[in-house]
């Protein structure tokens, strides 16, 4: 995702266009891209601000830009034209969580490292907000959508799950077990640890990781999922209201606000389950609620992707 919005801002500083069939401008990606050329050296950290002389970009200005669509006020009888609405976001995570998060510590390995090396490609992704998160689904979708062959329908949006269809797929097929796996215990029966958390006082290595681990690590739940606790905690789709799930049934099973930059802060808090590497076990438990303001980063906050399942019930198949 960073780096293809890297190449498709240096694809327009160099004017790579086409156009489709029907007249639309958009980048024509067969061109190459030569980041040693000075055509991008405003893409680089240049003066006082280049580090050791190296030439490394300038990632504040890695921006995604995209619209989407406000059903509810389309419903609602809005006008066409204010039903498209438009966001950008800067996209490249925050490397400085790992400090940031814990004052006193020797992370700076982690910021280094940690989402560049490729020792770390399989582990899930931290320092990214909820609208970042938003972003990617959308560049996700947009993706998967410019791959497909001629006359084929688009695929179902790609976007968070809703808290509901969190928890739903966190249990795995099973009722009134605290967790994924479906026992009552964080332990298996020869002791071992069944998900990445804090076990104890000062103890974070005892289950296997310090910080995160890699996505695969523990054994999936029985919907094939893994790390649905512990490892790192997931935003949701949904706003944190304490009673919320007064407001929900069936059709309507989210409780969703989309908030302005000046709504005041209580709007912005959103959903995160799952608990975490840094968590106790009670965070982990499946039906356990907790919330961060949608402009959070954290070392201990990532995401997974949800989509609408399309068509027939799945006992078809």
């Amino acid at each position: 995702f960073v780096y293809w919005v890297r190449d498709s801002i240096a694809h327009t500083i160099m004017g790579d266009f086409t156009e489709d069939e029907y007249g639309n401008e958009k980048i024509d990606w067969e061109y190459e891209i030569d980041y040693s050329s000075e055509d991008f050296d405003e893409m680089f950290y240049e003066g006082d601000m280049a580090f050791d002389g190296q030439r490394d970009f300038e990632v504040e200005d890695f921006i995604y830009r995209y619209q989407w669509l406000d059903w509810k006020a389309a419903a609602a009888g809005a006008k066409r034209n204010t039903l498209i609405q438009e966001e950008e976001e800067p996209i490249y995570p925050d490397t400085l969580c790992f400090i940031r998060d814990f004052s006193y510590s020797y992370n700076e390995p982690m910021t280094r490292n940690y989402f560049s090396h490729p020792a770390f490609d399989d582990y899930p992704v931290v320092g990214v907000n909820w609208k970042q998160a938003k972003a990617f689904c959308h560049w996700r979708t947009h993706l998967l959508n410019s791959l497909n062959i001629e006359n084929e329908p688009n695929t179902e949006n790609f976007r968070l799950p809703t808290e509901v269809e969190w928890e739903y797929a966190a249990r795995g097929g099973h009722d009134l077990t605290p967790y994924p796996w479906g026992g009552y215990y964080p332990r298996n029966a020869k002791g071992c640890l069944l998900a990445n958390f804090k076990p104890g006082r000062g103890n974070y290595p005892e289950d296997g990781g310090f910080y995160t681990v890699k996505a695969d690590a523990y054994f999936p739940n029985d919907y094939g999922l893994y790390c649905m606790a512990g490892n790192v905690s997931e935003w949701t789709e949904d706003a944190f209201y304490e009673n919320a799930y007064t407001y929900t049934h069936d059709m309507n099973s989210n409780y969703s606000y989309t908030a302005a930059d000046d709504d005041p802060d209580v709007y912005k808090r959103k959903v995160i389950r799952g608990g975490s590497w840094k968590d106790i076990a009670y965070y982990l438990h499946t039906g356990t609620r907790h919330w961060e303001f949608q402009d959070t980063t954290k070392s201990y906050i990532g995401f997974r992707c949800a989509v609408t399942f399309l068509g027939r019930s799945i006992d078809d198949f």
